[in-house]
């Protein structure tokens, strides 16, 4: 359940998104999304990479963490599931070997993520 102190920092992003963008991540489009996603890690946003989740019912937590979130609640979304603009890794892991990854759309089709993503791009729920 949210906190006042979560719903008026809310309020903040949802305000700031529309004067940056003039939308919310919910009607913005595929060229706008991947924006605001560089713009939020090249600000230099510091998203949870670890830990790496190993069995089922850790990637199932942060899926249920991630239903959680306001539809619009694009900063949240990027820090729970561990969003980098760059491989990740000792085996350099990225969206492009990942089965939620749709190569021709450049978007991740993980229902509780479902948004763009550069195929050297990265984030925790990364699977083959």
């Amino acid at each position: 359940m949210p906190k006042d102190g979560d719903d008026k920092e809310n309020a903040h992003e949802r305000e700031r998104l529309l004067s940056s963008y003039g939308v919310l991540p919910s009607e913005a489009d595929h060229a706008l999304l991947l924006r605001m996603i560089e713009d939020y890690l090249n600000e230099g946003l510091v998203t949870k990479v670890a830990p790496f989740p190993e069995t089922d019912r850790q990637f199932s937590a942060i899926l249920d963490e991630l239903r959680e979130l306001d539809p619009d609640d694009l900063r949240a979304k990027l820090v729970i599931s561990g969003w980098l603009l760059r491989p990740h890794g000792p085996d350099e892991m990225r969206c492009q070997e990942c089965m939620y990854y749709l190569v021709h759309r450049r978007w991740c089709d993980l229902p509780e993520l479902s948004l763009p993503a550069e195929p050297e791009w990265w984030c925790r729920l990364w699977r083959i």
